[in-house]
């Protein structure tokens, strides 16, 4: 099971609600920080580095001997990383995706690929929790690939958490994609409900079944409860305004050990996601999951979440599954 924590926007406390789910599951779990241009996860779960690990993505290198400066490689490549102009082609390392597409066109076999380094991405043990996180150098302007290569260090067998990035764009839908569920983090506020609708849809188009996660609650307004409300999206996390909760969090320190008393919240909602945190569950099955709004059952291979017979998956049935059996 792979649960994206994402959002429409910076600071609504994506990181909060993943660190202390990951933290509060009661068997091995993995949580992903993706957000690689700022990435603190770390400085809430305290352990010991594993390893760290250079990554690199290839870029091409040019034989001037065999170049005829054909411009084959600069008229096949999108992002305009190579061009030539009747001579050695120039390349632009930042501007490259790795793709190898202009070694693969070059009549002459004129380019070879190196490895050009965009960043690390480094492996903390905190109990129960693998911290995968990645770090995208200074000045790398790309972080999708190392975003990938994160993903790629993720074990299949363990149940996993991903961090994402704050907004709606590449980094984001790298992050996202091929996750089983997404947990959208919103704050009453009219910016919260501007940014929820634009990652709503997001998560609609990629035909990702969604719920959300409203931060300080009391702050603001019911106006994204009414949105949830209206568009049948699921609220399965309320976190209230308090303001030992922003002490805890400046310390460094997180919410289910410093505030005990917020600590079933975050229990209640591995429970709904991952059948209790146990990664043997029957995960093709129902499984319960109580909120603020009721009692509703998800099931994988269906349209994913039912609240008292009505579909609140987010998808609107579009991805043609019929809806979960109510089994209140």
């Amino acid at each position: 099971m792979i649960v994206a924590v994402a959002s429409g926007k910076g600071g609504t406390g994506k990181t909060t609600v993943s660190a202390n789910l990951a933290r509060v599951f009661d068997a091995e779990v993995q949580l992903l920080d993706c957000d690689v241009e700022e990435p603190n996860a770390h400085l809430f779960l305290k352990g010991a580095g594993i390893e760290e690990e250079e990554i690199c993505i290839p870029v091409p290198e040019v034989d001037e001997v065999l170049c005829d400066g054909c411009g084959e490689c600069g008229a096949f490549c999108r992002f305009h990383a190579i061009v030539s102009f009747g001579a050695k082609p120039l390349v632009f390392p930042d501007m490259c995706h790795g793709c190898g597409g202009c070694a693969k066109v070059c009549p002459r076999k004129a380019i070879r690929e190196t490895g050009h380094r965009i960043g690390v991405v480094g492996k903390i043990r905190a109990d129960r929790v693998t911290l995968i996180q990645g770090r995208l150098d200074v000045g790398a302007p790309m972080a999708p690939p190392l975003i990938r290569a994160v993903k790629a260090r993720m074990r299949k067998e363990v149940p996993a958490i991903l961090d994402a990035p704050p907004g709606t764009s590449c980094p984001v839908i790298a992050t996202i994609g091929g996750a089983d569920f997404v947990l959208l983090v919103t704050e009453p506020t009219p910016f919260g409900l501007n940014d929820l609708g634009i990652a709503v849809d997001m998560v609609r188009d990629l035909r990702i079944p969604f719920g959300v996660a409203v931060n300080r609650v009391g702050a603001g307004d019911d106006r994204v409860h009414a949105y949830c409300r209206d568009q049948g999206i699921p609220i399965l996390l309320e976190i209230p305004e308090d303001r030992a909760i922003a002490e805890s969090y400046s310390r460094g320190e997180l919410i289910v050990d410093s505030l005990p008393r917020y600590r079933p919240l975050f229990e209640e909602l591995a429970r709904g996601l991952f059948d209790g945190g146990s990664p043997s569950g029957n995960r093709a099955g129902y499984r319960p999951f109580k909120s603020c709004q009721g009692r509703f059952r998800r099931r994988e291979n269906g349209c994913a979440l039912e609240l008292h017979g009505k579909t609140c998956c987010g998808l609107d049935n579009r991805c043609g599954k019929p809806p979960c059996e109510d089994k209140r």
